[in-house]
């Protein structure tokens, strides 16, 4: 493998850039109009255009990119996350182009994109389930009697779905017809497929998540958990690794069953399985992610390990050089997802120009980056500048450095979830542990960010007025 062709954009696709660099590996660099002058592009060894600024006349055109990957001497196209990177269509015409795919197959790929196939596939393994369907609802009258049966509150959910689309928490039988047909019909816009199911909703979850990796030997390994709870619209903002709640014993059973779901699929390459784990620390396979994860630079620190050589060396046809024994947790990790976001309005994307733009640097500190000051954010794509991540040897350690990285993160012409990362970090609910997906819900509000800020701006003109008196009655010795 000689050339790497990075099929997406901003920091993912410089992150897959530097491992390839490292490992020798020419990397072309895919953009939009809008993209132009990104630094994705500067990045890369060579470049080229895919089209107009709209990902689906750009980086969703899978024909187009495969025919200038042909074109430029690429070997092997790596999806990043996001666009293609779970589209069993685009995985296949890859393979038959004759270039490598690095990720899994496409009969994984779409076996586990669609959430009730998924179910059919782990049935044999003994993977503990949510109670409900696992089959496609076509009315309210079949989910009527479901419901009733498991008890509500429920969960309908887009078999084909993800990121919070075509998903209603329905309380009572009254709400179910008119919730139902609202998921059916959001579910078909967005995702082309108004199949949905039911399951029984879990109260207070957390959603924990496990790393795995796969090579063409019949070799699978986990590389532990992340915790996933801190959530807006369903979506993750912070991340960490390991979680502060499971036991040895509880780590051990969710990585033997992470690690059997991608064997029930055939699977090769890096992919996360995700699960929920109820307030008795009960756990249910959720869905799985066929594709490397934002988060995935917190199970790296933790690991001592790349993730992205490791998807590189697999497609090669390379084992794993390790046994499940050799991997160990050292230290903890955080990411928070730098999202132009404005956290005071409903965390509504913030588009505008980079007028300030400067990244922390400094000791356990790692920045995945896809911007530079003075760059427009364009509306087109999903909001997110960069991910910060801090590692420490213990969580306190880790928490307390990304309090100190968000501190000396400058960001100036939009608005930013930085400052919610710091509520989150400081919040005593963070601090323990003792939290939930439901901790925006019940612990945020905009009023509790906006004094936060107050009292931050207070704190610092306090600390300004006093060096300014301290330096105007200083002795002054005149020059000689």
């Amino acid at each position: 493998m000689k050339k790497i062709l990075v099929a997406n954009r901003g920091e993912i696709a410089i992150r897959v850039m530097r491992t390839a660099r490292r490992m020798g590996i020419g990397t072309i660099a895919i953009y939009s109009e809008a993209d132009r002058d990104a630094p994705h592009v500067r990045f890369a060894d060579e470049a080229v255009c895919v089209g107009e600024a709209p990902s689906a006349k750009s980086y969703l055109r899978g024909d187009h990119i495969i025919k200038k990957a042909l074109q430029l001497g690429a070997d092997a196209i790596h999806p990043g996350y996001g666009f293609l990177s779970e589209n069993a269509g685009f995985a296949r015409a890859v393979t038959k182009a004759g270039l490598i795919f690095i990720g899994p197959g496409p009969e994984a790929i779409r076996t586990m994109g669609d959430k009730l196939a998924a179910k059919e596939a782990i049935k044999s393994y003994d993977i503990p389930m949510v109670p409900g369907t696992d089959y496609a609802l076509k009315d309210a009258t079949s989910a009527l009697e479901i419901a009733k049966s498991i008890g509500f509150p429920i969960l309908i959910k887009a078999a084909a779905g993800g990121g919070g689309k075509g998903m209603r928490i329905v309380n009572r039988e009254s709400e179910l017809k008119q919730q139902i047909e609202r998921a059916m019909s959001e579910a078909q816009s967005a995702f082309g497929d108004g199949s949905v199911f039911i399951e029984k909703y879990v109260s207070s979850p957390r959603h924990i998540e496990v790393q795995v990796m796969a090579d063409t030997h019949g070799n699978i390994l986990h590389f532990f958990e992340r915790e996933c709870s801190i959530q807006r619209r369903h979506q993750k903002v912070v991340e960490e690794a390991p979680s502060s709640v499971l036991s040895p014993d509880l780590r051990k059973r969710m990585g033997e069953a992470a690690v059997n779901v991608a064997r029930s699929c055939d699977y090769v390459g890096a992919g996360t399985v995700e699960f929920l784990l109820d307030d008795e620390h009960n756990f249910y396979f959720l869905e799985m992610n066929t594709r490397l994860q934002v988060e995935h630079p917190v199970t790296e620190w933790i690991t001592g390990q790349d993730l992205v050589e490791w998807q590189i060396r697999i497609a090669r046809g390379e084992p794993l050089s390790m046994a499940q024994q050799d991997l160990q947790i050292r230290g903890h990790a955080l990411e928070l997802r730098v999202y132009a976001e404005d956290p005071l309005n409903e965390f509504l994307p913030s588009v505008g120009t980079l007028e300030r733009y400067r990244l922390p640097v400094g000791e356990g500190i790692r920045v995945d980056n896809g911007f530079e000051e003075g760059m427009q954010v364009p509306i087109y794509y999903d909001p997110m500048l960069s991910k910060l991540i801090t590692y420490g040897r213990d969580r306190d350690e880790a928490i307390q450095r990304m309090l100190e990285a968000i501190a000396a993160y400058e960001v100036k012409g939009v608005s930013t979830t930085l400052d919610f990362g710091a509520f989150v970090c400081r919040h005593p609910a963070f601090r323990s542990g003792d939290f939930n997906t439901h901790f925006v819900k019940e612990h945020y509000n905009p009023e509790t960010l906006m004094e936060q800020r107050a009292k931050e701006a207070k704190i610092a003109a306090a600390v300004a007025l006093k060096l300014y008196l301290e330096e105007k009655n200083k002795l002054r010795i005149p020059n000689p």
